[in-house]
């Protein structure tokens, strides 16, 4: 079977069979079938799902990471697994790059990362633990992108991810009869005080941020009760690390004023952080010349900037001194990434493993 064939096999089975984060246990047995069907010595974890690969030899390492869980959602009225972030993609793109460089000269050792928990913010962190970027002097990543960020034919060498982190909350005040307001603590109040704070900060219009709220919920059947308690979510973010620290201090600084002024507690907690990316200039330039090999000038777009997230990046965070770029690959991708009927013109997969493929092998022979 041709490679480009075999991606699309790869790409139909992981799309059928999605599994949420840390539950990748089936989607990890059968990336250890493919691997070993295709005789590359691997290894699974006995605590974690993912696998680790490696191909060539030598002492340098250049590694890829493809993120390998569903996001938990609702489609058609029901609650599933669904790969509305393109993982299946990731995961098939990876192996199609393997499957182009197994048979290939290379001028040291690629490592290939199937990682789990990339939609919990916690999955690269896991790998770290467990040695997965121990070595590596450089580390790729790949993804699909919305059309309205690249065109179907092209290719990024460089995805500039911003940095996003979730506030979870718990208001405790106390119920309330709808007749008598002043007999309780309404857990509503603040909640809106909140919404229109967080409205008010303000960076400078050069710098790009967002915070806003995504989840309320309070009250119960019935409507003559003032409701005493209530959690609320916030979904903050910030193209620089930098910016997003100061938004989160100043959200929690308001929501302890905002507490206080309305006689309430509200329980704060932080979770899921993901940080803004660290582009390695000669990573991206590498990639930039493994675009230009396979697809040409036509093909090349210029390096994005997201204000998506990516736990990719806390590989750099925790190991700085590895050089990293995510190649982000046109795919004629809509409605948008996390919609629950996201399509993409499947053509992609084999153009993002064959420049992903060569940028790999171009990084084994850096000098």
């Amino acid at each position: 079977m041709l490679i480009n064939e075999q991606i699309g096999e790869w790409f139909d089975h992981f799309h059928k069979n999605p599994e949420i984060s840390w539950k990748e246990i089936k989607t990890t047995k059968k990336i250890s079938e493919i691997l070993t069907g295709m005789g590359v010595q691997h290894h699974t974890f006995d605590d974690v799902t993912g696998a680790v690969a490696e191909i060539g030899e030598g002492d340098r390492i250049i590694a890829v990471r493809a993120d390998i869980d569903a996001l938990w959602q609702e489609v058609d009225g029901v609650f599933r697994a669904n790969h509305s972030c393109g993982h299946d993609a990731n995961i098939s793109m990876v192996l199609g790059a393997l499957a182009y460089l197994r048979e290939q000269e290379l001028g040291g050792r690629i490592r290939f990362i199937f990682q789990p928990a990339e939609e919990k913010g916690n999955g690269a962190i896991s790998m770290i633990e467990r040695g997965a970027v121990d070595g590596v002097s450089h580390l790729f990543g790949v993804h699909l992108r919305p059309k309205e960020e690249i065109p179907f034919g092209k290719v990024s060498p460089a995805i500039h991810h911003g940095a996003a982190i979730f506030l979870e909350a718990k208001v405790t005040g106390e119920d309330a009869h709808g007749a008598r307001p002043q007999q309780g603590k309404n857990a509503l109040d603040p909640i809106f005080a909140i919404a229109s704070f967080i409205k008010s900060i303000h960076f400078s219009p050069y710098e790009a941020y967002s915070a806003k709220m995504t989840k309320i919920q309070a009250g119960g059947e019935s409507l003559n009760i003032i409701p005493g308690n209530a959690v609320f979510a916030v979904d903050v973010r910030a193209q620089s690390n930098a910016v997003l620290e100061e938004l989160k201090e100043r959200i929690d600084t308001g929501i302890r004023s905002i507490a206080s002024l309305h006689n309430v507690e509200i329980e704060v907690n932080w979770s899921d952080y993901t940080p803004a990316a660290e582009v390695s200039e000669e990573a991206a330039l590498i990639a930039n010349e493994g675009i230009m090999e396979e697809v040409g000038a036509e093909g090349l777009s210029p390096a994005i900037i997201t204000s998506g997230s990516d736990d990719f990046h806390f590989y750099t965070i925790h190991r700085p001194e590895i050089k990293a770029a995510m190649i982000g690959v046109g795919a004629d991708l809509g409605p948008g990434l996390h919609h629950p009927k996201m399509t993409f013109n499947h053509d992609a997969l084999d153009r993002g493993a064959r420049v992903l493929a060569a940028t790999l092998a171009k990084a084994t022979f850096l000098e």
